[in-house]
């Protein structure tokens, strides 16, 4: 039996421990997938997803592409469910709030320190359109095949083949139209803009 079989039956059996596990070999990618696509809503749609892997994990029967397919898939939808939760109930922004927190445009270490980092690369995509920045982070960041991908997505597979081909020729014309591009604003679409 493999080690990631004993760690899920182990898990099935109530073991908090490797539960745990389980729970950390996915959670940095998929809060990363959950959050360049829903912004400040992916904490909570991270939230909902273990709540449902909490509830389905004594179904679930599968190897760990499987699971890691498996999870992707629920947080798919929770952030979708986020989403139209969103859209129905908007919340007041605190703007003078907001504005204290940005900071200070002539900061050039901290600029240029952002443009370096991986939330600058995953605000680039999150620039794309909403189904290419979806393809590219699961096939490019959290790095699943094409069949996967389709499945978390509910698409087809070709559909995803093109989505991809697309979305990593737009962010190359949006690096060679400017190296260096300004992905600060990456995070100003509204919550329409970013349901499916």
């Amino acid at each position: 039996m493999s080690e990631f079989r004993e760690r899920l039956a182990a898990a099935k059996a109530g073991d908090e421990a490797a539960f745990v596990q389980l729970f950390r070999s996915v959670q940095p990618t998929l809060l990363r997938y959950l959050t360049t696509l829903g912004g400040s809503l992916a904490e909570d749609a991270a939230a909902e997803t273990w709540v449902s892997v909490l509830r389905g994990l004594p179904k679930f029967a599968g190897d760990e592409a499987g699971w890691r397919a498996w999870v992707f898939t629920i947080g798919h939808a929770r952030l979708r469910d986020a989403q139209r939760r969103a859209i129905r109930d908007p919340t007041p922004v605190d703007a003078a709030a907001r504005l204290e927190d940005r900071a200070d445009p002539e900061d050039v270490p901290a600029r240029v320190e952002e443009l370096m980092s991986t939330e600058a690369a995953l605000a680039l995509v999150a620039r794309l359109p909403r189904t290419e920045a979806a393809v590219v982070l699961l096939r490019h960041v959290a790095g699943f095949d094409v069949p996967t991908t389709a499945r978390v997505l509910g698409k087809k597979a070709g559909t995803v083949r093109v989505a991809a081909h697309r979305g990593l020729a737009r962010l190359a014309d949006m690096l060679e139209q400017d190296p260096k591009p300004d992905v600060t604003g990456s995070e100003s679409r509204t919550v329409t803009e970013m349901t499916w």
